[in-house]
């Protein structure tokens, strides 16, 4: 498998940066807009803007949907699931239980 030349990039703040995709995210932007606390502040920079891109900053917010729906967002993958399932116990919710689950 061939690897993918980086091409030095500069974001909208001046930030220099190389990347291989055309991903358009900085990586220091991203840093710098990661949350301190919170559950959000648990998940990988990608599960994070998937929950934020679908309306979800908040864990009553999130046990609106349910497990099987979250995995559907790009980004979000099953190594998220137990980080959002402690969070959601904490808070004493859970995820949305689908009709056909027990």
């Amino acid at each position: 498998m061939a690897t993918s030349e980086k091409k030095l990039k500069i974001c909208s703040k001046g930030h220099k940066y190389y990347k291989s995709s055309d991903c358009p995210t900085c990586p220091t932007c991203e840093q710098e807009r990661k949350p301190a606390d919170g559950f959000l502040s648990q998940l990988s920079a990608p599960a994070r803007r998937a929950l934020e891109n679908n309306g979800i900053t908040t864990l009553q917010q999130l046990s609106k949907f349910s497990e099987k729906e979250i995995l559907q967002f790009h980004g979000i993958g099953p190594a998220s699931l137990p980080k959002l399932k402690a969070a959601l116990k904490e808070e004493g919710v859970s995820f949305k239980k689908l009709t056909n689950e027990k």
